[in-house]
């Protein structure tokens, strides 16, 4: 299979919520926009598009009509603690405070109107321990 393109996209009741939310603290732009749907893309990295979806909408099927949970979406960023700062500054509740791991990330996690948890990233050198378990 070649794929052309891949995004996530999130079964949602809070469709505006949503969309301002990451729009204001992600700085995506609106590519196309529904009362059922809203496609985003970042606007610094065209490649990296987000969608919302209203769950009640026919296009899901029966069955799976519900709310996305258990979903962790990684925003890899060149400044993470510039990132922290700008979003602590907004009030963003942060799920887990800013700090350094020896696998060789410096991340902190947020979440959405949802629930959906958001972990901001920036890659760092690992420890020793763990600088042997990355492949190319």
């Amino acid at each position: 299979m070649k794929l052309t393109s891949s995004y996530p996209v999130i079964c949602t009741d809070k469709i505006q919520e949503s969309h301002d939310f990451y729009k204001e603290n992600f700085d995506f732009e609106t590519t196309f926009e529904a009362d059922w749907y809203v496609s985003l893309r970042s606007r610094q990295n065209a490649n990296f598009e987000l969608a919302l979806l209203d769950y009640h909408h026919s296009s899901v099927p029966e069955g799976f009509r519900e709310r996305t949970r258990g979903v962790l979406i990684n925003f890899e960023v060149e400044d993470v603690d510039r990132e922290y700062a700008k979003l602590k500054s907004r009030d963003l509740p942060m799920a887990l405070d800013i700090r350094s791991e020896e696998w060789g990330q410096r991340h902190f996690i947020t979440h959405d109107p949802n629930g959906i948890l958001i972990d901001i990233i920036q890659n760092i050198e690992p420890a020793a321990d763990f600088a042997g378990q990355y492949q190319a």
